[in-house]
């Protein structure tokens, strides 16, 4: 027998980032997404593609922020955003790898032996994001 799950998805992902003006106007200036609330107070951005929410939130300890390491810190390894297509991949590649303070880790390529390819980068905030198109999820 099967148990259901006792969840029934995400409904956000929460980010702490270096700077909450520069992570937030590379989703809404870049890519495209709304913001959808506030707390200037803590501070904080919601932001959403219509089908993520993203709550950003600005690291209070500047002084003693631990920059991202994929490789020792425990937590996010990267947050990957899906594209409906071969051509949105490489636009939003063409776009984000101009956009300022982005740090490009690699260009579309195909991911292991395809067929999905993928491309990351640093949004200037610090946060690792992969964006993927897969023709298999898109033909479903």
């Amino acid at each position: 027998m099967t148990a259901k799950p006792l969840t029934l998805g995400i409904d956000h992902i929460g980010l702490t980032v270096r700077d909450l003006n520069l992570t937030r106007d590379f989703f809404i200036n870049c890519l495209g997404w709304t913001q959808v609330g506030e707390k200037p107070d803590y501070p904080a951005a919601f932001v959403s593609d219509g089908q993520v929410l993203l709550t950003l939130w600005e690291v209070q300890n500047q002084a003693g922020r631990v920059e991202f390491d994929r490789k020792t810190n425990v937590g996010l390894h990267h947050l990957a955003l899906r594209v409906g297509s071969e051509a949105a991949l490489d636009d939003v590649f063409s776009k984000v790898s101009k956009w300022p303070g982005v740090e490009v880790q690699f260009a579309p390529e195909t991911l292991g032996a395809g067929p999905k390819r993928h491309t990351m980068i640093f949004e200037p905030g610090g946060i690792r994001l992969e964006f993927d198109f897969d023709p298999r999820v898109a033909a479903a």
